[in-house]
């Protein structure tokens, strides 16, 4: 059989642990027997990270700018227990945090469906698309700790001093940030992207309390709404309203789905999480990064699964949803044969996704699956992580 060729290479981000077990695996079995992967290649595992003093991710970032579309594995994000497990010589940032900080974009999430898999919110009949901010906040913040106690200032370039906190003794303390132009380049890309999918758009803060900082990110919305989008937002018969965060969760449970949930980068990143579980399952989301330049980076919206990749390295079974990680792989593949004309690539990584979702339907499926499952006619079976994926390439 003759692969299909890739003239252009999209940018391949490797990763840690269960994931990039997985990632290796999806690669072999599904991708290179029918495709001539053409990839530029980043080592962002965290031995990687760490060898490079973290260059490695900013030359990965860098590498997406330059070829348009990149493809990520679930990486570490290392904590204190981690720096240790790894003897490292820091708390490296998060990779995703540093990324999309260099493409500055927003990020689009929305659950895979599948016929017998029921979302645990009975109400939920179609998807919901969660629209996250992917820069500054508490990804780009700078944080100590305040064992003596004292006055903390924060300092303005005119020279101002706002007095944070007089602690009365030791304490914590954070900065965050945004810029206008990177909240301007997210409300348009929300805008766009209602505009493109013709759903209502929905975007929420707390500016009740954050009344500077998340008062901004309402009032900038709002006047490109009114300046660039309502007009087409009319005609399409549409709708874009700003609520509180704590409303749009109340909202969001009564709701049927079918629209996007515009939310700042950690509320999105929480929020992202609670709609993949109450869809079906973490590995069950896909993602993109989008820039305002018009650069991709898919991914994997979950962790590296390290209960599952403890178990591989003992020698034990393990029955680890590849899902998302397909899906990265294909939305990937998809949007580089759409900028490269590559009608092949396109409706391979198109019969890709197809038969994963067919494959689950027919009730082959891994362990996070099964107790989801209801399908008349159809005994849901469990299958190992490797297993899976034959599966799939055996319907291919």
């Amino acid at each position: 059989m003759t692969k299909i060729k890739m003239n252009v290479p999209l940018v391949e981000l490797d990763g840690d642990e269960m994931t990039r077990v997985l990632w290796k695996a999806i690669k072999e079995i599904l991708i290179e027997p029918f495709v001539d992967l053409n990839t530029v290649y980043f080592d962002l595992g965290l031995p990687e990270r760490e060898r490079t003093g973290d260059k490695v991710t900013a030359e990965a970032a860098e590498a997406i700018k330059k070829y348009g579309v990149g493809v990520k594995c679930a990486t570490i994000t290392p904590n204190a227990q981690r720096v240790s497990e790894y003897n490292l010589t820091r708390m490296w940032k998060s990779p995703n945090g540093t990324i999309r900080a260099a493409l500055d974009g927003t990020v689009f999430r929305a659950p895979v469906l599948v016929n017998g898999i029921k979302p645990l919110v009975p109400n939920w009949t179609k998807p919901i698309t969660i629209a996250r901010h992917a820069y500054g906040d508490v990804y780009s913040g700078v944080e100590a700790y305040v064992p003596e106690g004292g006055k903390v200032y924060l300092e303005l370039p005119n020279g101002d001093k706002k007095l944070i906190k007089d602690l009365p003794s030791a304490g914590i303390i954070q900065a965050v940030h945004n810029l206008d132009k990177s909240i301007a380049g997210f409300a348009r890309s929300c805008f766009n992207y209602a505009l493109s999918t013709r759903q209502d758009l929905w975007f929420s803060t707390k500016d009740t309390i954050s009344k500077t900082y998340d008062h901004r990110f309402k009032d900038i919305f709002a006047e490109i709404y009114e300046s660039e989008y309502r007009k087409s937002f009319e005609e399409a018969g549409i709708e874009y309203f700003y609520t509180l965060i704590d409303d749009a969760v109340a909202r969001v449970m009564r709701s049927k789905g079918g629209f996007i949930w515009a939310c700042k980068n950690y509320d999105g990143d929480v929020m992202s999480d609670m709609l993949a579980t109450a869809f079906g399952s973490l590995a069950m989301m896909t993602s993109v990064l989008v820039s305002p330049d018009g650069k991709f980076e898919y991914e994997a919206a979950h962790g590296t699964v390290t209960r599952h990749y403890y178990k591989h390295l003992n020698g034990e079974a393990t029955s680890t949803n590849s899902v998302a990680t397909i899906f990265a792989w294909t939305g990937a593949l998809k949007k580089r044969a759409e900028l490269d004309g590559n009608a092949e690539l396109k409706d391979f990584a198109e019969r890709l996704e197809k038969v994963t979702v067919s494959t689950i339907e027919s009730g082959i499926m891994t362990g996070d699956l099964v107790g989801l499952f209801n399908r008349e006619g159809v005994t849901p079976v469990k299958v190992g992580s490797i297993e899976f994926l034959e599966a799939v390439a055996k319907a291919l």
